[in-house]
């Protein structure tokens, strides 16, 4: 996997991140997740792939912030998440390997992250093996690139502008998107049933402008594309994506998620 394909950020594209991909992407999907994962109060929850902590502090608004741990690989989601919500304990630590005791928790949510692991069957592995028995699992991957026409378009544009290589950066966050792909790697992980739901979202920015600021400087694309080749981006985008402006310039489409749910026997 190419670390371009691994979703890291640095600090300052992790500023970027919490200021506008979690209004725009992110931040519509927290509540149904703290609901997929049945998290009450009390709970104690752990979010893997954290990031900045949007759906970590939704958890703890349900459950209390004493019990809530957000887990993520990258400091500079962390450092932005625990300058965000001091009173949650922030943790640094893969997925792969989580460090916590078997069934420390009664929920584990992660949003948003499978698809960026170097080993996707033995991060989920590591949630199921540290929530408890009758505890619940709940993970969101995005459908398909061919679901998501607006990204579909800025990955093609991508390809023609900059090459293959650039383009699959931001295809990398879709390779979960196919329903049988997702159930051969609930199976490899030992999952033989789970509540597989797919909600309608709607990516929101509030122009072309914005929409392509926030992919290229909140994500791993900053480290791949120097601003002249930015202003050539923006120069192409403006006619290119058009088609999902509406009249006030604002950008909207569609960009629905499957949602995993797993209960552990």
């Amino acid at each position: 996997m190419r670390e371009s394909e691994t979703g890291q950020v640095t600090r300052s594209a992790a500023e970027v991140y919490e200021e506008f991909f979690v209004p725009a992407l992110f931040e519509q999907w927290a509540d149904r997740m703290v609901d997929a994962a049945a998290i009450e109060s009390g709970h104690r929850v752990l979010d893997v792939a954290c990031g900045t902590g949007f759906l970590a502090l939704a958890a703890a608004n349900r459950a209390g912030p004493g019990g809530v741990v957000g887990l993520d690989v990258n400091a500079g989601m962390l450092a932005v998440a625990r300058r965000k919500a001091p009173g949650i304990d922030w943790r640094q630590g893969r997925a792969e390997a989580l460090p916590f005791d078997d069934e420390s928790f009664d929920r584990v949510v992660s949003q948003f992250g499978l698809m960026f692991f170097e080993d996707r069957a033995a991060a989920i592995r590591e949630m199921l093996r540290v929530v408890r028995r009758g505890g619940r699992v709940a993970m969101a991957v995005w459908v398909s690139l061919e679901a998501t026409p607006g990204y579909a378009a800025v990955a093609g544009l991508l390809e023609r502008l900059f090459g293959e290589q650039v383009a699959d950066a931001l295809r990398a966050p879709f390779c979960l998107g196919n329903r049988e792909s997702l159930s051969r790697l609930l199976a490899e992980a030992g999952i033989d049933s789970a509540q597989i739901a797919t909600p309608e979202g709607t990516a929101r920015f509030a122009s072309i402008q914005s929409w392509m600021f926030t992919d290229v400087k909140g994500w791993t694309l900053a480290d791949q594309i120097d601003d002249r080749q930015f202003e050539l981006l923006l120069k192409e985008a403006a006619e290119v994506l058009q088609p999902f402006a509406k009249s006030d310039g604002s950008v909207a489409f569609d960009m629905p998620a499957h949602i995993v749910a797993v209960t552990k026997h």
